[in-house]
C-alpha cells in the first residue's frame, strides 16, 4: 500500500466514526445553547461541520512522531547531562487475518473517485450560478420602495436588484457584488407587506456574507460529503441560518408582523418551493419551515449572564473533549495493513507492525527517571523490554529481555504506566507484542524520544 493510499484511507475510516461522534456532541450543545438564541445554534452547527471536515485529517497527522521531531516530548537538549531516550521496536499482532492489500487500494481509489466527481459538481454549479447572474434581467431598486430602507439599515450599499426566470423564489448571489434576484413578475404579483418580508432577508443574507461562507463551508465538506451524518448536519446549519436572518429582518417589522408575511409568504410561491438553486442563498432554504415561524413567535428568554457563561463554557469543554477524544481514537489505516510483504504465508499468524506505528499509538508515555545511584556509579547503557499490549491498550505483560540490572527496574516502572490505543486489525482489538529500548546515557546526546524504522 503506497502512503498516498494509506493517507486516503486513514481520513475515510476515521471519519466513518467521527461524524456521528460531532453530530451527537453539535446536537446536545445546541439544546444547551437554544435558550440564547438563533446566532447561538448556528455558531455550534458551523463549528461541527468544519470538525467534521476537518478532524478526520487531523487524524491522519502522526502526532507523536512530530512531537519526537520537535523535541516536544523529551524537553530541551541535555547539555552533557544524564538522560534517559526511549527506541521502540517492531511489534506483532496476533490476530485474524486482515483486508488484502489491492481491496484497500480499490476502496481507497473509488473514494477518491466519488470526491473528485463531487468537486466537480461543485464546479459546474458555481459555473451554473455565474451565468444565472449573468442572464439575469437588472432592475432598477427603485423599483422596490423598501429597497434603500433595507440597504441603509443592514449596511449593505453594493447589492442590486434582478429577475431571472430560471428561479422560483427569492435568492442571493455574488460575493462582491451581491444580487438579490426574484422570479419574473414577483414585483407585481406581492403584495407589499410581503415583498418588504422577502428582501429584507435576503438583505440579511447579504448582510451576513452567507453566500460565501456556504461556499467554503461546501467546498471543506466535499471529502466528507459521501457519509449520511453530514446531510443532517448541512440541515441544522441551513435551519439555523435561516432563523438568524428572520431574527435580523424582523428587527425591522416586528416579530409577529414578520412571521404573519412569511407565511403569507410561503402560501404565494408553494408552487415553486420544492426547487432549491444549488449555492444560492434564498428565504425558503431550510426545510423545517414550520419551526422557524414558531420560533419567531416564541417569547424571548433572558437567561442570566452567569448562566450564559456556564451554558456557554460547558459547550466549549465538550467539544475540547470530543476532539482530543477523537484524535486520541483515530485510527491509521496502514496499521492495518501493515506487513504485507512480511508477513508469514499463514493468514491466521502474527503480522509484523512497524516502529514508527507502535510509537504512534501511544496515548500515554511516562518516561524513565535515570536512577540516583546509578548515575553516581557511572553505569549506563541500553535496557530492552519485551511487552505484550492488551486489547484494551493497557500494558498486560513486561520483562526485562537485557541490560543492566540497576536500571531495569526504572525501565519496568516507567513502562508499566504506558496506555496505548488499541491496535485494531480488520476493526477489532488485538493484541501486540513489541519490543521497548530504554537507553541510559550519562551524556553528549540530546535528550529526547527517537524512533528506528
Amino acid at each position: 500500500m503506497t502512503t498516498l493510499e494509506s493517507i486516503i484511507l486513514s481520513y475515510l475510516v476515521n471519519a466513518l466514526w467521527q461524524l456521528p461522534l460531532l453530530f451527537a456532541a453539535g446536537w446536545l450543545s445546541a439544546r444547551a445553547l437554544r435558550s440564547l438564541g438563533p446566532a447561538a445554534e448556528h455558531r455550534v452547527w458551523v463549528s461541527v461541520l468544519l470538525l467534521q471536515a476537518l478532524l478526520p485529517a487531523a487524524s491522519t497527522i502522526p502526532w507523536n512522531a512530530l512531537r519526537g521531531l520537535l523535541n516536544l516530548s523529551g524537553g530541551p537538549l541535555n547539555n552533557g547531562q544524564p538522560h534517559v531516550s526511549v527506541v521502540m521496536g517492531p511489534g506483532t499482532a496476533f490476530g485474524n487475518p486482515h483486508l488484502p492489500a489491492w481491496l484497500l487500494a480499490a476502496l481507497a481509489i473509488v473514494y477518491a473517485a466519488i470526491t473528485a466527481w463531487l468537486a466537480a459538481r461543485f464546479v459546474w454549479r458555481l459555473h451554473k450560478i455565474r451565468l444565472l447572474g449573468r442572464n439575469a434581467v437588472t432592475l432598477s431598486a427603485d423599483a422596490a420602495g423598501y429597497w434603500a430602507q433595507c440597504a441603509d439599515a443592514f449596511g449593505v450599499e453594493t447589492a442590486s436588484l434582478g429577475t431571472s426566470s430560471q428561479i422560483y423564489g427569492p435568492i442571493t448571489i455574488g460575493i462582491k457584488g451581491k444580487l438579490v434576484l426574484l422570479p419574473p413578475g414577483l414585483l407585481a404579483e406581492l403584495p407589499d407587506t410581503e415583498l418588504r418580508t422577502a428582501i429584507a432577508h435576503e438583505f440579511a443574507h447579504m448582510r451576513r456574507h452567507d453566500f460565501l461562507k456556504n461556499l467554503l463551508y461546501e467546498f471543506l465538506s466535499l471529502p466528507v460529503r459521501f457519509h449520511p451524518i453530514l446531510f443532517l448536519t448541512r440541515e441544522r446549519l441551513m435551519e439555523t441560518r435561516e432563523m438568524v436572518c428572520d431574527q435580523l429582518a424582523a428587527g425591522l417589522a416586528g416579530q409577529h408582523q414578520y412571521a404573519r408575511s412569511l407565511l403569507r409568504l410561503a402560501s404565494l410561491l408553494v408552487d415553486g418551493m420544492p426547487a432549491r438553486t444549488p449555492h444560492a442563498i434564498g428565504i425558503f432554504d431550510a426545510t423545517t419551515f414550520e419551526r422557524r415561524v414558531m420560533r419567531l413567535t416564541e417569547k424571548p428568554a433572558q437567561p442570566s449572564a452567569l448562566r450564559r457563561l456556564t451554558t456557554a463554557t460547558a459547550c466549549a469543554l465538550l467539544g475540547a473533549g470530543i476532539c482530543a477524544t477523537t484524535l486520541a481514537l483515530s485510527v491509521h489505516v496502514d496499521a492495518l495493513a501493515a506487513g504485507d510483504e512480511q508477513r508469514p504465508s499463514n493468514p491466521t499468524g502474527p503480522i509484523a507492525v512497524r516502529a514508527e506505528i507502535m510509537q504512534n499509538q501511544i496515548v500515554h508515555k511516562v518516561p524513565p527517571v535515570y536512577p540516583r545511584d546509578a548515575k553516581k556509579a557511572g553505569i549506563q547503557g541500553k535496557v530492552q523490554l519485551d511487552a505484550v499490549i492488551g486489547k484494551t491498550g493497557e500494558v498486560e505483560q513486561l520483562k526485562v529481555v537485557s541490560g543492566p540490572s540497576q536500571l531495569q527496574q526504572s525501565s519496568l516502572d516507567a513502562v508499566r504506566q504506558w496506555t496505548y490505543k488499541p491496535f485494531l486489525l480488520n476493526g477489532d482489538p488485538v493484541e501486540v507484542k513489541t519490543t521497548i529500548n530504554v537507553i541510559y546515557s550519562l551524556g553528549g546526546v540530546k535528550g529526547m524520544s527517537s524512533l528506528k524504522k
